[in-house]
């Protein structure tokens, strides 16, 4: 049985970047992970998704891995799947994208996501 749902967006198939070491963190941790990436393919054997809108299932929490710039962009997509928690992981925030995520209405949780499963960042 599963922790929970996660969306992670940003995910990367490159081992050494915090989008996957989320992928292997939450799976890890008994959660049913989805992978988000326009790229799609797969990363760490599951299936990516090109946006959040096209995970099939309930999220409980979305992560965001992408620069303020990009993570702007996707946030219409992440308040339109209106997920329980919504984590901005360091280095994906900015004054410009808090304000905009809080105009749709998602209250951002400036955190690492790691540790907040008690995951170690450098793992």
């Amino acid at each position: 049985m599963s922790v929970g749902t996660v969306a992670i967006i940003g995910a990367s198939p490159d081992r050494t970047k915090f989008g996957n070491r989320a992928v292997r963190a939450y799976r890890r941790r008994g959660w049913e992970v989805f992978p988000v990436n326009p790229r799609g393919g797969f990363i760490e054997g599951l299936p990516v998704y090109p946006s959040v809108r096209d995970v099939p299932a309930r999220l409980d929490r979305v992560l965001l891995y992408l620069p303020p710039h990009l993570g702007e962009h996707v946030l219409p997509d992440i308040a339109a799947v209106a997920p329980r928690e919504f984590y901005v992981n360091p280095g994906a925030e900015s004054p410009a994208l808090v304000e905009e995520a809080r105009r749709l209405g998602l209250d951002p949780i400036l955190a690492c996501a790691l540790v907040a499963i008690g995951a170690d960042p450098d793992d």
